[in-house]
């Protein structure tokens, strides 16, 4: 039986207790500024390829998170579940928005030859 909840492994604080919050909470913060970032990058569509680099940013702030979640000891509210986990995660979703972020039509920056092949396998 459950007694309570265990904190994730690394989910202590990421500066001292006397620090102010955002000062604790760098890790997570810098991620959702990198995210925020991103989206605003894409919602005012300033320049010819915005929507494909906001984008690439929020891909790099996943990635940057699970960097962070990596070297860091203790990265505060960035920690959900276990380390291992939280890497997994933010770098499998963090590499795929990267990814199809490369492949945006037209004009993609990246093209994958055998991905026609399967796109059009599959759609018939």
């Amino acid at each position: 039986m459950t007694e309570g909840t265990v904190r994730p492994e690394g989910g202590g604080r990421a500066a001292p207790g006397d620090a102010p919050a955002p000062a604790r909470q760098w890790p997570l913060l810098t991620v959702l500024g990198l995210t925020a970032l991103g989206l605003l990058v894409i919602g005012t569509d300033l320049f010819p390829h915005a929507p494909r680099i906001g984008a690439l940013l929020i891909g790099a702030a996943l990635l940057t998170g699970a960097g962070l979640r990596r070297a860091l000891p203790s990265v505060g509210m960035l920690a959900v579940r276990s380390r291992f986990t939280d890497m997994i995660t933010y770098g499998v979703l963090g590499g795929g928005i990267v990814l199809f972020a490369l492949m945006t039509q037209p004009k993609p920056w990246l093209e994958i030859p055998f991905l026609k092949e399967v796109v059009r396998f599959t759609v018939r």
